[in-house]
């Protein structure tokens, strides 16, 4: 097999925060197929899955809009090509008046000429990447975090700290699910596996070897879930405890972050 490229190794170390030498002996038992390697990585070290999606790789804000019967919520992703730029009036008002749109009906014909024009005026590319919109069951909480770099929409049954609580905690912890339901089935049969694979490794008898993997399956799950994990505000109870507290339900959710799952061009040396 030919030599392990440098580049591989930087990937995969990025992708799991582990050593280079780790990476690199990973990858050569893997053949040098990066997915096998990490999963090796995942059985071996326990190394948490790939964070390479939640790096901040491109420019811009999230616009937002609330109703004023809190029932109708949007969030749209602006993005230009450097922050000076996404700090300037024009644009930071160019994405609110699309989020204003976006609460009712996608981007068209009329907002692309928008986008034109601003590109002309400001001189950079700007795209309007992605947007996404709530209709309430109860009541929609917003939440706009470092400085329009992350924006939440949170529909709650509750008083309105509750919601607020709930917007500030996706912002921070960014929960892939609500609940442990909405899971694909192969996602939980992927991690299974893996947890399996490492208790094997662990060398345990076999029936403490299961409870192994009984705990870190729902570790895994609870930590993808909105519900699992825990509240930011205090640590030694989940969010659904919180929530069960407080008599108060979260029948959905939506964030958008800024660049999020965009690889930035590495300036040159």
């Amino acid at each position: 097999m030919s030599e392990i490229s440098a580049s591989l190794v930087k990937e995969l170390r990025e992708r799991t925060g582990l050593g280079m030498m780790e990476c690199k002996k990973a990858l050569a038992e893997a053949g040098g197929d990066i997915k096998k390697a990490e999963e090796l990585l995942r059985i071996k070290s326990g190394a948490k899955a790939t964070k390479a999606a939640s790096r901040v790789a491109a420019e811009g804000v999230i616009g937002s809009f609330l109703s004023p019967d809190a029932k109708t919520g949007s969030l749209v992703e602006l993005n230009c090509e450097t922050d000076f730029v996404a700090k300037n009036d024009d644009f930071i008002a160019f994405a609110k008046a699309l989020a204003e749109v976006v609460a009712q009906r996608d981007p068209g014909a009329a907002e692309e000429d928008q986008r034109q024009k601003l590109v002309q005026k400001l001189g950079e590319n700007i795209s309007i990447r992605r947007f996404k919109r709530l209709q309430a069951k109860g009541t929609i909480a917003l939440y706009v975090h470092a400085g329009a770099k992350i924006g939440v929409l949170v529909d709650f049954d509750g008083a309105d700290e509750v919601g607020k609580d709930v917007a500030m905690h996706i912002a921070f912890a960014r929960p892939a699910f609500l609940s442990k339901a909405d899971i694909p089935q192969e996602v939980v049969q992927d991690e299974r596996r893996i947890q399996e694979a490492r208790a094997k490794e662990s060398g345990k008898p076999a029936e403490i070897a299961a409870k192994m993997v009984e705990g870190s399956l729902n570790k895994f799950l609870g930590e993808k879930t909105l519900g699992g994990q825990p509240f930011i505000k205090d640590d030694k109870q989940t969010v659904d405890k919180m929530l069960a507290a407080k008599k108060a339900k979260v029948h959905a959710y939506a964030f958008l972050v800024v660049g999020e799952g965009i690889d930035k061009p590495q300036p040159a040396h």
